[in-house]
């Protein structure tokens, strides 16, 4: 009992949280441009607290699942002064952009803070070359700095990861400094194969060994496995609840096909699956951990918050590009879920700034209602250098809040099914 009403507090938290410094952006650059704010509401449904200051109300509401700032002439235009609608297009872009770009800099501000004192970097100095691997046979060595591979400049670990992931095996041109000078290496790296089956496993003692997703296109969608079932055995071996188990079971045996047998509505099936094999390429070395000091986590914090947005974006590219479906996306009832299971402060912390970014970005979107569709109203005004007609904006938004909702029901079934199978 006492675990349940944490878990709702923590949700309230992060959901009126976040709601109140998207609104609170929509406000501030709404004052700063002198439009005039009736009311600064936080949640919805009954009003539980008001209180009128000057000419806007502030109200706090019983359900805290959003929020709003009503302007004077946002929702029908108004000649009144302070009109929202009677502003100047430049100032109605920046209003309804501030709530997202709050959002997006509180996350990558939070970000830093959280890896600028966790620490815990991998340098891009090499601690010790392998032993047998074209890395010994170049000649690199203990102490060399990689300073670019394929002319992309290499600041630590993850950056040498990306170069790799794009490297196809073939041979890279690596920079070192070595006793204040450089020198170049050509190198094939190691190439390690593996089965792709196009599935992702949610694994804990409520699920299981459970499909948390299937990615769209993959093996695994094409040939039949889907979210919420529950892998029993991989070639005849028993991996129920072990997920490392399961990984190695599908990787055991590089090119064939594997037999999954599963749960799915209480009843046992077995489905062939025939993976891609893909490739994870290495160069040989151990990389050195970087020094646990203020400087050096700032340093490092700096490319990891930038690896974090661009992650964000990465993932937006790839809804629209068909690589991830709606049965992926995760709504209210998904992220509760993934609030409750946080395990401390800075998990707790973290999955904030992971939905402030990712409610930012959304709310970006050039889709009718969210701000990003209301931007490129405005931003279609500004080219015909006058409105579109009253009535037919809000049939657009209305078109946009029906297939929202839509989407919202879609994606809240799929996060109860996830939770319940």
């Amino acid at each position: 009992m006492i675990s349940l009403i944490i878990t709702m507090l923590k949700i309230i938290f992060i959901l009126g949280f976040l709601v109140l410094i998207h609104e609170g952006g929509h406000f501030l650059i709404a004052k700063l441009c002198k439009v005039k704010v009736n009311e600064f509401a936080i949640g919805f449904g009954p009003t539980i607290w008001k209180k009128q200051i000057k000419e806007t109300k502030y109200a706090l509401r019983l359900i805290p699942l959003g929020g709003f700032v009503n302007m004077e002439g946002e929702e029908e235009r108004s000649d009144k002064e302070g009109s929202f609608s009677k502003t100047s297009i430049p100032k109605r872009i920046a209003i309804v952009a501030a709530g997202a770009i709050t959002n997006i800099i509180f996350a990558l501000i939070v970000y830093f803070i959280l890896i600028g004192f966790t620490g815990n970097n991998v340098s891009n100095i090499i601690e010790s070359v392998i032993p047998n691997t074209n890395a010994e046979a170049v000649g690199l060595q203990s102490g060399d700095e990689i300073l670019k591979i394929d002319g992309k400049k290499i600041n630590y670990k993850n950056d040498i990861d990306e170069v790799l992931k794009k490297c196809n095996g073939n041979f890279i041109e690596i920079v070192i400094e070595r006793n204040k000078e450089q020198e170049k290496f050509i190198i094939k790296p190691i190439e390690e194969r593996y089965n792709y089956t196009g599935i992702a496993i949610s694994s804990n003692e409520e699920t299981d060994t459970k499909i948390a997703a299937v990615y769209p296109k993959s093996p695994a969608e094409i040939q039949g496995l889907e979210t919420g079932d529950k892998i029993l055995k991989i070639n005849g071996v028993d991996v129920l609840g072990n997920t490392k188990k399961l990984v190695e079971e599908i990787n055991k045996t590089v090119e064939g096909t594997i037999e999954f047998t599963i749960e799915r509505n209480e009843e046992v099936l077995k489905i062939l699956v025939t993976p891609e094999v893909k490739a994870n390429y290495y160069i040989g070395v151990y990389l050195k951990k970087a020094e646990n000091n203020f400087a050096n986590n700032i340093y490092y914090a700096f490319f990891e918050t930038g690896n974090f947005a661009f992650s964000i974006v990465e993932n937006v590219k790839m809804l629209f590009t068909g690589n991830i479906s709606v049965n992926q996306m995760m709504g209210p009832v998904g992220i509760g879920e993934v609030v409750a299971k946080t395990n401390g402060f800075v998990d707790f912390i973290y999955i904030l700034a992971l939905i402030s970014i990712s409610l930012g970005v959304t709310n970006l979107l050039p889709f009718p209602p969210l701000d990003g569709g209301k931007i490129v109203i405005f931003i279609i005004e500004a080219i015909r250098r006058k409105p579109i007609s009253e009535k037919l904006e809000i049939y657009i938004q209305m078109i946009g809040f029906v297939l929202l909702i839509g989407l919202s029901i879609l994606v809240t079934y799929n996060d109860i099914l996830r939770i319940i199978f």
